[in-house]
């Protein structure tokens, strides 16, 4: 695959996807100005290398609630990776495993859980859960998990309703006809605008709150994340409730427009968090400057959505494997022109 950075897979990509496949992982909410601002936001943030510090090895390697990351990169949630490539989320999970990372699930996957467990029996596999209407289906959804070993929930907790994606309303969104809700064994429904959109407000409880992260953790011993956090005091709400660890989140751009971006929160959601749970953020990581960016304002790994797509529509999971090695290439270097030595001592000094 003739791509040496991430930032090149989207356009590559798009040759190879039907237009409305592209059109919904691609689209964010309304205007996209938040979605544009996650990667701008990068860009402003400047690395205050330091020089002469003597370091000739490196060290990427991440402690992440009991696992070791072979780098501070984990894979985030996105559906319908079938849309992307047959493999779909099988690809996906391989890939993660042979980079040394956690895959995190959708529960709005194309493959289910055990499909995706036996594709790769001793992956780091984490699942991420939208609460369910009915109770009952949340729970069996829950004790799947558990069942083929996945080690933490991340609860997404952004979703009151589904973000207005143009896109989508336009396109008529819905899968095609091959493509099934994994876990659900269902499809989305055809309607007039987003067949997603019908899917969430007919199926997932939308007004959440503090009794259903309490509801959680008393049907489950797993570790549980919330994802979706872009505010300090939700995060020390969070910790207060007992979350194994914050995800700093805003869905991609896909639900509040002009929400913040991800990497102009975390600062203040780290000091309020002083350690206490890790803190993984997600939105516009394309490089390695941007994770090690990401790490010095207090993050304990990044997580990657949208690149993982493109690269799986391109090659699969050679694809996908591919872009986590220009990712891994990229934070040894910035780490190295920075002057540090090791992942793990990062600190906000270095960024302004």
């Amino acid at each position: 695959m003739d791509i040496i950075n991430l930032l090149e897979l989207e356009a590559a990509a798009q040759n190879k996807l039907e237009q409305t496949a592209f059109d919904y992982y691609v689209s964010g909410a309304e205007d996209e100005v938040t979605l544009r601002d996650n990667r701008a936001a990068f860009s402003r943030l400047k690395l205050h290398y330091r020089v002469l510090r003597g370091f000739t090895t490196r060290s990427l390697e991440t402690e992440l609630l009991g696992h070791k990351l072979s780098m501070p990169v984990l894979i985030a949630p996105s559906a319908f990776h079938g849309l992307a490539h047959p493999d779909a989320e099988l690809a996906t999970i391989r890939a993660a495993h042979a980079a040394g990372t956690i895959m995190t699930l959708s529960t709005t996957s194309n493959m289910s859980l055990e499909q995706v467990r036996n594709a790769s029996p001793d992956a780091m596999l984490w699942f991420q859960v939208y609460l369910y209407k009915d109770q009952s289906v949340s729970l069996e959804m829950i004790r799947r998990a558990e069942a083929v070993g996945a080690s933490a929930l991340v609860l997404t907790v952004d979703t009151p309703m589904l973000g207005r994606r143009e896109r989508d309303i336009r396109n008529h969104f819905k899968l095609p006809d091959h493509l099934r809700i994994g876990n659900l064994m269902t499809t989305l429904p055809s309607v007039d605008g987003s067949g997603l959109g019908a899917f969430v407000r007919d199926n997932f409880k939308l007004e959440i709150g503090w009794d259903d992260v309490a509801w959680l953790r008393s049907v489950t011993n797993l570790p549980i994340l919330l994802k979706g956090v872009c505010h300090p005091e939700d995060a020390r709400l969070g910790v207060e409730h007992g979350a194994a660890g914050i995800w700093v989140s805003n869905h991609g751009g896909r639900q509040l427009d002009s929400s913040p971006a991800t990497i102009d929160v975390l600062p203040r959601i780290a000091d309020v968090v002083a350690g206490a749970v890790p803190i993984v953020l997600d939105g516009g990581v394309r490089r390695g400057t941007d994770v090690v960016k990401a790490l010095a304002l207090g993050a304990t790994a990044v997580a990657l959505g949208r690149p993982v797509l493109w690269a799986l529509a391109l090659d699969g999971q050679a694809g996908v494997t591919h872009a986590l090695e220009l990712l891994r290439a990229e934070v040894d270097a910035t780490l190295a022109l920075c002057g540090y030595d090791d992942v793990r001592r990062v600190s906000r000094e270095l960024v302004g």
